[in-house]
């Protein structure tokens, strides 16, 4: 018998992205980054299938550590990496966004593309700065609030995963009380979300057709109907940080 758990991976098993984004928008956020090393050393934290990963490889001409937990997601970046030819660059890795193996003051850019929400906001402005080498930067998008009076639909839904969500307001204060520069935030367009949110639509009804329970898919895609009707009172903003000398 097929179980929630079990419904949502089936469903997000072969997407493309596992949160809002697209590749302008990881372009456009790298143009905001700024100057890098000429073969900086990229650290892209909840990478999922990699899709910022890849371009991350490709633009930079650097060395890319890409991190996951869920390793099957790691086995299909790589792959994808093959195929675009920039797997030599790019080193995947199974690891808590809270646990990294990796040394003080080493990452010219880390990235984290719909991740840092999972340990929270200022957990991971916390946990990364020090990893950071002199002049890097990080770049992650956030899950915000971009009203001050959310719907109750829109609380029903986020307010059990993420109860510390904020505004943008919000979250600049909370950067800048924390040590970091903000040096500039984009919030990501409608379209962002289709790239998300259209492939999940048409995994659940392939996988309707395939006899998983109704109900179990309806909870799996109800996030879809939650950004339909509710899409005007939050989304994912992207920031550009660096740490204050």
């Amino acid at each position: 018998m097929t179980d929630l758990t079990e419904a949502f991976w089936r469903a997000h098993h072969d997407l493309p992205r596992e949160a809002p984004g697209s590749p302008a928008t990881t372009e456009l956020l790298l143009r905001l980054a700024g100057r890098l090393p000429a073969e900086p050393r990229v650290l892209d934290l909840g990478c999922g299938t990699g899709p910022a990963t890849i371009v991350l490889a490709r633009l930079t001409g650097g060395h890319v550590t890409a991190v996951d937990l869920h390793e099957p997601f790691l086995e299909r970046l790589a792959a994808n990496a093959r195929a675009a030819g920039v797997a030599d660059r790019i080193e995947t890795r199974v690891a808590s966004m809270e646990d990294l193996d990796v040394a003080p003051g080493t990452a010219d850019l880390i990235w984290a593309e719909g991740s840092a929400y999972v340990i929270g906001f200022d957990a991971a402005l916390a946990a990364w700065k020090p990893l950071l080498a002199p002049g890097g930067v990080l770049v992650l998008t956030e899950a915000e609030w971009l009203t001050l009076t959310p719907s109750a639909g829109a609380r029903e839904f986020w307010d059990p995963g993420y109860p510390a969500m904020r505004t943008t307001a919000g979250n600049v204060e909370a950067a800048q009380r924390a040590g970091w520069t903000v040096r500039a935030t984009y919030v990501l367009p409608d379209s962002d979300w289709d790239e998300y949110y259209g492939p999940l639509a048409a995994s659940i009804e392939r996988l309707r057709h395939e006899g998983v329970p109704a109900d179990l898919l309806d909870q799996v895609g109800a996030e879809i109907g939650v950004r339909a009707e509710h899409g005007t009172d939050y989304g994912y903003t992207g920031y550009v940080l660096r740490p204050r000398p």
